[in-house]
């Protein structure tokens, strides 16, 4: 069955069906305008998918590593050759995402898929040297079972590729929750799984009480969300009651410093990047800015200047700053600035709802100075396009302030000086410090956070293991009997006295 936006739908390779759920209109943020209807999965079909990916799973543990590697080859080979420009067209519309970005996010998912193919095709355990003479031991790693993927609206595509292309490559089945806010555009992208075999991937529409459903479930065995840090834990604390895995990102307020021997046109170039791509909506923002004191204004007056160049308009127009995904991020946006200016912070640029952008969920690109710890903006998570610029005496100072936060997802600095960038990639509590480039990242390399920013890694070798386990093996291959097993020789024993009793 074609896929059709307008439908109420789910997809389970590789067919489509209606849902039987509750079902609700998409808006689209910029224009308010609808792009379709979706509709939640309810008990039974949840538990139809979860049937379906069971039985697809227990076949596909047992294809052999290079057979598996062929297979994700293959579906990367499609994602690479595909028409996205429908999903990309969907994205834009359904969370505002600028289209070049959104197409963008969806090309760089076949290199995850192929990397990881590789990866699990190389390595699949440890030969241990041996603690017995005549004894082979090692470890073999094997899948979970089936596991559970929790997606965010922000990189519903990219971040969902991440972690299933990990769990596939280590044998096991997906069950794909997309964002209720980028549901369309997930189960558009969903047709490329059609490569793969039929049940092995599903996505089920619906909200945190199917996620919940789907945590508890007996039939799944691992768990991966990206989300807000107060759903991170409740993740997790679902996940730990039934004894299951799980890879939590949960999203910070990043620090960006920028130290006296930075070049300020580069720094502030990077600071409109880091604190305002995809309208601030990124887990890895820069929300908080140390800036030395000696460089502060003249980078704030270029940061300014910068800033005010970028175009603010629909995702499907030239611009690079998009609507917010709904009318309570932008509330809650401007609560947070409105609490700042209450406190002292001056507002550069921004701090307004564009005047010719009044229909949609606008915000101009925001600039504070005076920003101090009492402000909420710096205790929590913005999640929009605000940076909150602080005043520091020096380099020390920034770390100690930066520091300074129960968040510790990413952290960047500019600076020309070797001793600030190898002090700040030891010193900066963050799961990732970016030294003069933000916001990269690596397939190659563990992603994620520290503190209240999350467990486990998405990427490199460690995101592979977060969706397979260990298991140790003994083989004795000329069985014997050994000198230790019982019963014990009657020397072995001694007395109240200490006397052996042989």
């Amino acid at each position: 069955m074609i896929f059709d936006p307008s439908r109420p739908a789910w997809f389970l390779t590789p067919a489509f069906h209606p849902m039987a759920g509750a079902s609700r209109d998409v808006i689209d943020p910029a224009t308010l305008e609808s792009v379709g209807r979706t509709a939640e999965a309810d008990e039974a079909e949840m538990q139809a998918a979860l049937a379906a990916v069971t039985a697809a799973q227990a076949k596909w543990k047992r294809v052999d590593a290079k057979s598996r590697a062929k297979l994700l080859h293959d579906l990367a080979h499609v994602i690479e050759t595909a028409d996205h420009r429908a999903a990309a067209i969907l994205m834009s519309r359904e969370m505002g995402k600028p289209y070049p970005e959104a197409i963008g996010e969806i090309a760089n998912c076949a290199p995850i898929f192929r990397y990881y193919a590789e990866m699990a095709r190389d390595e699949a355990g440890k030969v241990a040297g041996t603690t017995q003479a005549g004894s082979f031991q090692f470890a073999r790693y094997e899948p979970l079972g089936v596991s559970v993927h929790i997606m965010p609206f922000n990189f519903p595509v990219l971040l969902m590729c991440w972690t299933v292309a990990a769990s596939l490559a280590a044998g096991n089945g997906c069950i794909v929750k997309p964002a209720p806010a980028t549901t369309l555009s997930t189960l558009e992208f969903m047709k490329c799984f059609r490569a793969l075999p039929e049940g092995l991937v599903a996505c089920l529409p619906g909200g945190a009480g199917l996620a919940e459903a789907l945590i508890a479930s007996p039939k799944t065995h691992a768990v991966a969300f990206t989300g807000s840090v107060a759903a991170g834990k409740a993740v997790g604390i679902a996940a730990a009651a039934a004894m299951k895995p799980a890879v939590i990102e949960a999203g910070g307020s990043d620090p960006m410093i920028v130290c006296d021997s930075a070049p300020l046109d580069v720094a502030a170039a990077g600071a409109v990047t880091a604190a305002f791509h995809l309208s601030g909506q990124v887990c890895t923002s820069a929300e908080r800015l140390y800036v030395v004191d000696s460089v502060h204004d003249a980078f704030v007056a270029a940061f300014a200047e910068r800033t005010k160049a970028l175009r603010i308009g629909n995702g499907l127009e030239r611009s690079e700053i998009g609507p917010l995904v709904s009318e309570s991020a932008r509330d809650r946006v401007m609560a947070l600035v409105a609490d700042a200016v209450a406190k002292g912070a001056k507002v550069v640029t921004g701090g307004r709802v564009p005047p010719d952008r009044n229909r949609g969920w606008f915000y101009e690109p925001t600039i504070l100075t005076g920003c101090t710890d009492d402000m909420d903006l710096l205790r929590s998570e913005c999640f929009g396009p605000v940076a909150a610029v602080v005043r520091v005496r020096d380099f020390d100072a920034a770390v100690a302030r930066a520091n300074a936060s129960p968040f510790g997802l990413g952290a960047s600095v500019f600076t020309t000086r070797l001793d600030e960038a190898m002090e700040a990639a030891e010193r900066l509590e963050a799961g990732m410090v970016w030294v003069n480039n933000p916001l990269i990242d690596n397939d190659a390399l563990p992603f994620g956070g520290w503190k209240a920013s999350g467990l486990g890694r998405e990427l490199g070798r460690q995101g592979l293991d977060a969706f397979r386990r260990t298991k140790m093996v003994i083989v004795d291959h000329a069985p014997k009997v050994q000198d230790w097993w019982y019963p014990y020789p009657d020397d072995w024993f001694l007395d109240a006295g200490g006397r052996r009793l042989g």
